[in-house]
Formats: C-alpha cells, sequence, structure tokens
C-alpha cells in the first residue's frame, strides 16, 4: 500500500508538471478519431477521392449527347454589304446583329474508348475507396503505436522514480549506520553517487516521455503548445486466435481482406481498360451531329422574333467519318504509355505481394517471440523482487556488502522495466499482426 501510494504521488507530480502546460486527456478511442480527422494524408485522399467520383461520372455521362448553345449580340459599324435585286450594295451604317446557335455531337463508334473508359474509371475509384480504408488503418496503426509508447513511457518513468525515492531513503538508512559505526564512510558515498545516477536516469525518462508525447501530439495534429495526456488502457496478456493458424492460412486471409492489395488488384484492372481505351484512337471515328442556327440583323425591317425563329433558321443534321492516317506518333505514344502505366501496375501488386508475405512472417514469428518475453520477464522480475528483499534484509544486519545491495538494486529496476516493455510489446504485436493481415478494425 506505501509503495503504491508513493508511486500516485510520483505520477500525480508529473501530471501537474504536464498541465503547466496545456494537455488533453484522452483515451484510446478518442485518439483515434483526432487522428482520423486530422490526418493530412487521409484528408489528402479524401480530396482525391472526390476527383475520382467526379471522373466516374463524367465517363458514364459521356456516352450521352453533348449540347452547346451560344448567342452573340453585336453591333456591327462601318461599310455594310447588302445584296438587293441582283446587285451588292456597299453603304456606311451601323447594324445590329443577333445570332444564335444550338449544336449537339452524339459519338456513334470511336472503338469502344467510351466503354473502356467507364469501366476504368469504375476501377480507379473503388480503388480509390480502398485506398482510403487502408490509409485510415494505417492512421490506427500509428497512433496505437505511439499511444502504447507513451504509456510504456509513463510506466518507465514511473519505475525510475521510485526506485530513485527507494535509494534516497536507502542513503538516509546507511548514513545511520554510519553515525552508529556500522558501516564504512566508502558505503555513503556509493550510495551517494548511485542516488545522483538515478536522477539523471530519471530524468533522461522525464525527457523521453515529454519527447513521445510530443510526437503523438503532432500525429494527431493538434492545436500548438497542446500536449496528449494519455488513459492507460488493459494490457493482460492474452494469446491470440490467429496464432492458432498456419502461415498458408494467415497469407490467404491477407490476400483477401488487406485493403491495400484490394486496391492494387483495381488500379491493374482500371490499367487494362485504359490500354484498350488508349488503342481506340487507332480506329475510325464516327459521330453524328445536329445543329440549328438562326440571326436578326436590324438592316431587315420585320420583327426581331419573325427573323429569329421564321425567316433565317437554318437546320443541319449529318454524320462525320474521321479516320486517322498520321498523327505524328502521338496515337501510337498514348498507346504504348497506357501499357507502361499498366506493366509498372503489375510490378507494384507483386511487390506488394512479396511485402505481405514478409509482414504476415514476421508478425508471426515476433508475435510468439512477444510470448516467451513476456512468460520470461515475469520469472525475471519475481526472482529479482526475492533477491533483492534478501540482499537489502542481509546489508541491514551487516552481512552482505554494498555491491551486493547495489547489484541486487540495478537488477530490480531491470527486471521491471523489462517486464513493462515486454508486456506492451506482447500488446503491441496483437494490433500489428491484425494490421498485416488488414483485419485492423478501424474505430470510426
Amino acid at each position: 500500500m506505501k509503495k503504491l501510494l508513493i508511486t500516485c504521488l510520483i505520477f500525480a507530480g508529473f501530471v501537474l508538471d504536464l498541465q503547466a502546460q496545456d494537455t488533453l486527456r484522452l483515451n484510446f478511442q478518442e485518439a483515434v478519431q483526432i487522428g482520423l480527422q486530422h490526418n493530412l494524408t487521409l484528408q489528402t485522399l479524401n480530396n482525391q477521392q472526390e476527383v475520382l467520383k467526379i471522373e466516374k461520372k463524367a465517363a458514364q455521362m459521356g456516352h450521352l449527347p453533348s449540347l452547346n448553345l451560344s448567342n452573340n449580340t453585336f453591333r456591327q459599324i462601318g461599310q455594310q454589304f447588302q445584296q438587293v435585286e441582283g446587285e451588292l450594295i456597299v453603304t456606311t451604317e451601323a447594324n445590329n446583329i443577333i445570332t444564335a446557335n444550338l449544336n449537339t455531337n452524339m459519338p456513334i463508334f470511336n472503338g469502344a474508348r467510351r466503354i473502356n473508359t467507364t469501366k476504368a474509371t469504375k476501377y480507379f475509384e473503388e480503388a480509390g475507396k480502398n485506398g482510403l480504408d487502408r490509409a485510415a488503418q494505417d492512421v490506427m496503426f500509428n497512433v496505437a503505436q505511439q499511444y502504447l509508447q507513451l504509456l510504456l513511457d509513463q510506466e518507465l518513468y514511473l519505475i525510475a522514480m521510485e526506485n530513485l525515492e527507494n535509494q534516497k531513503k536507502q542513503l538516509e538508512q546507511i548514513e545511520g549506520f554510519v553515525e552508529a559505526g556500522l558501516r564504512t564512510l566508502s558505503d555513503q558515498y556509493n550510495q551517494q553517487s548511485e542516488v545522483a545516477r538515478l536522477e539523471t536516469v530519471a530524468l533522461n525518462a522525464k525527457i523521453q516521455l515529454e519527447t513521445d508525447a510530443w510526437t503523438l501530439a503532432e500525429t494527431l495534429q493538434l492545436e500548438p503548445n497542446l500536449i496528449p495526456f494519455v488513459e492507460p488502457v488493459s494490457i493482460e496478456p492474452m494469446k491470440s486466435e490467429f496464432l492458432t493458424l498456419p502461415l498458408e492460412e494467415l497469407y490467404d486471409l491477407a490476400i483477401q481482406q488487406r485493403k491495400d492489395y484490394k486496391q492494387q488488384e483495381l488500379l491493374e484492372q482500371g490499367n487494362k481498360k485504359m490500354i484498350a481505351a488508349s488503342r481506340a484512337v487507332l480506329y475510325p471515328q464516327i459521330n453524328a451531329f445536329f445543329s440549328y442556327n438562326t440571326f436578326y440583323t436590324s438592316f431587315d425591317e420585320r420583327s426581331v422574333n419573325s427573323q429569329l425563329w421564321q425567316i433565317f433558321p437554318q437546320q443541319i443534321l449529318g454524320f462525320s467519318l474521321n479516320i486517322p492516317i498520321f498523327n505524328n506518333f502521338n496515337n501510337k505514344a498514348d498507346v504504348v504509355r497506357s501499357k507502361v502505366q499498366f506493366q509498372n501496375q503489375q510490378l507494384e501488386k507483386m511487390a506488394l505481394e512479396r511485402r505481405i508475405s514478409q509482414d504476415i512472417k514476421l508478425s508471426y514469428e515476433n508475435y510468439k517471440a512477444a510470448i516467451k518475453r513476456e512468460e520470461a520477464t515475469k520469472v525475471q522480475l519475481k526472482a529479482a523482487v526475492e533477491a533483492q528483499s534478501a540482499i537489502s534484509e542481509r546489508f541491514r544486519l551487516g552481512v552482505s556488502n554494498f555491491v551486493d545491495l547495489a547489484t541486487a538494486n540495478q537488477q530490480l529496476v531491470t527486471a521491471q522495466s523489462d517486464y513493462a516493455q515486454a508486456l506492451y510489446t506482447l500488446f503491441f504485436q496483437e494490433i500489428i499482426l491484425r494490421y498485416a493481415l488488414g483485419v485492423l478494425e478501424v474505430e470510426v
């Protein structure tokens, strides 16, 4: 109970020190939420996704006729040419003119360019969605890593401060022994040196804690001078259900679940369609067109409505055929660029397949190693506690020397730190494995 009280007082003092700055108390879910809302990469991908949606819509609308309306209203001052009774008369006057044009164009055959472009943009939009999902998992993974590191830093700082307080009390005890003639001055000086060393250790632990707190603040894009204070999470060791599966099944699961792999598959299919779309320019193009034109001139005394709608309207309906013969090799260059893009995408996909295989193997083996490390450090800590207690009592009785006591104290602190790190490492290995498998659930 006394040990717990000392620990709480030390931790409360550090919290108050942090609160001298602006602090934001966060639990893990809140940290993830802030990370998802403020992450720059995720915001950029969201903006790009809007472009992909519009491109998909534009490709779908490309199957419909285009329609354009134009109008000009102007005054022409100067020489005017008029044809009257077979003669061309030139006069200098001001002529008010209104023109109106309605044009529509409908592709009939363009080598399936529209169809392939529409399919490609659909694949690209779906790939963008999967990229967004994986980016969200990236954010959660990074936040979890830094959050747990901050919790570990807090634990190590508390261990350092607790050890410092214990050694200060040990120094007071040794000073009493020296005054009573039970210990030599060398023991007192050695203990003073040990206390000074532990003050430096505690200071370094505090600096590391503050540094990692600012790192998390940057990841969460918090306001300047606002530092997060994270709440603890349950880190009880547990065995993942994925460890019961063989590596082959874990790899197959990752191929099915990894959003970045799905993204690469969709990008590959989209680029394949873009090759077909680029080849369309090598084929003849057939388009249907319709044009409606009319105008008004002030030289004609008839009304504006009669001129625009009855006298001067013209309608043009027809088909156009365009056969590419020689276009300075531009069409061929477009096809080659599409092929290269497709080939590069295939390389990206194969590289990701290899990376997934490595991620699964490493996370799987590291998880098993973390379990063994937690079990070993637990035994190490229990033995160190017993050893330190026994040697402390022997030192009090004058049976053991200072070197034995200092060694036992250092071994205890090392065991405490090793066990804390093993616990947090084991807890994080579950997150790493889920991230590698693509089944890490984003807290939305």
